[in-house]
């Protein structure tokens, strides 16, 4: 929706699935800033199907109901934003725990030109009782750790439910997950996009509800990780990768020139197959990454400044994978040379093995890599973009 078509200034978003407890208390004190701030606005409630009269309790209060039949924390959010007749959104969950009545902080940085204002509850503070331990010194500070670290994010509380953004540029990105990994596809997509984000402090108090929270902590918090590694190819393939294919080629050359001796335990030819597999495990995950960042990048649910492995093609896997597989043939054919000297008898495994294994794992290195070229070309035509 073009910005000029905003009818307010400001719309206050709450998602809602059986808030009647608290539901009241919420829009009270979002009118009341609204009254008190004298900005043009309304209060929308995203329901989600309540069964509690959560949408009759937000009528008898002022508050315009936008009902969400599918279900999800995102979910009700999208269909919120979506409905909004505000210029800026600030949303916050109607469980009282978030402090309706003080948003001026994020009213000024979309003013300022902000796309999306997080607030900081650990700069703000955290009642006691607020947050459980396991969300304050380990969900938290782990999920937003790592969003920095993958997208090198400033934002120092990824998961706060109390955030504003510039309602047509939310839009324009096309936010799709629909549980509470929304939160988390919210900051990162900003971040893609070079959207400016900023964060203010904010405060949590203990939720006004009887009933247990939506969120599940495990689960939940597994659907942001998953989340922010699915956005993050480089973090899910290419560093493991690369891990796997440095130790497993290290450890094996020494162990393939000499057995090992490690506190006591010899390192021989068993242990050289392991090291064989990391190789080709981490090869494996290499290449996933590659075909990841050529479809990601097609798909805009990552940016990158310039095409991803542009001469990585069918033509130069093949000629690579086939340089590879021959070293491994010849490798190969020098062993049944030397089995046919011994009248293709019993072999000595901890000797004959250390020639066998680095073919094997060459010749497996090089088919692969031939194929992964030819499934890279393949993903450029179904793209139709020959700039990947």
């Amino acid at each position: 929706m073009p910005q000029h078509d905003f009818q307010l200034e400001l719309t206050i978003l709450m998602p809602c699935l059986d808030e009647a407890e608290t539901l009241a208390i919420c829009i009270d004190k979002a009118k009341g800033f609204l009254e008190k701030s004298g900005i043009s606005g309304e209060i929308v409630i995203a329901d989600n199907g309540s069964t509690d009269g959560s949408q009759d309790i937000a009528r008898e209060h002022g508050a315009r109901v936008v009902d969400v039949p599918q279900r999800g924390y995102g979910a009700a959010l999208i269909g919120g934003c979506n409905a909004a007749k505000g210029k800026y959104v600030i949303m916050g969950d109607a469980d009282d725990s978030y402090d309706f009545t003080n948003l001026s902080a994020f009213v000024e940085r979309l003013r300022a030109g902000d796309d999306l204002v997080m607030g900081n509850r650990f700069a703000g503070g955290i009642a006691k009782g607020a947050m459980p331990a396991l969300h304050k010194y380990l969900g938290n500070p782990v999920l937003s750790g790592l969003g920095r670290m993958f997208f090198k994010c400033p934002i120092k509380d990824f998961h706060c439910g109390l955030r504003g953004y510039n309602t047509s540029r939310m839009r324009e990105l096309g936010l799709q997950t629909l549980g509470m990994e929304y939160a988390s596809e919210m900051v990162v997509q900003s971040i893609i996009n070079n959207y400016k984000v900023s964060e203010v402090p904010t405060t949590l108090s203990p939720d006004g509800r009887t009933r247990p929270p939506h969120l599940r902590s495990w689960r939940d918090g597994w659907r942001h990780l998953k989340f922010l590694l699915m956005h993050s190819p480089n973090w899910l393939f290419l560093y493991p990768g690369i891990v796997l294919v440095i130790i497993g080629l290290v450890l094996g050359i020494i162990v393939e020139i000499s057995p090992l001796n490690f506190f006591g335990a010899t390192l021989d030819i068993n242990t050289l197959l392991y090291f064989a597999a990391m190789v080709i495990a981490g090869f494996n995950i290499i290449s996933i990454h590659c075909f990841t960042k050529v479809y990601a990048v097609k798909a805009k649910f990552i940016k990158v400044e310039q095409a991803p492995f542009r001469n990585l093609n069918a033509d130069t896997c093949a000629l690579a994978g086939f340089i590879i597989g021959l070293i491994g043939i010849v490798a190969t054919i020098f062993a049944f040379v030397i089995w046919g000297g011994t009248s293709f008898g019993d072999l000595e495994p901890e000797s004959f093995m250390r020639i066998t294994i680095p073919a094997t794992t060459l010749i497996i290195v090089g088919v692969q890599l031939v194929f992964s070229g030819f499934f890279l070309d393949i993903l450029r035509i179904k793209t139709k973009d020959k700039e990947l």
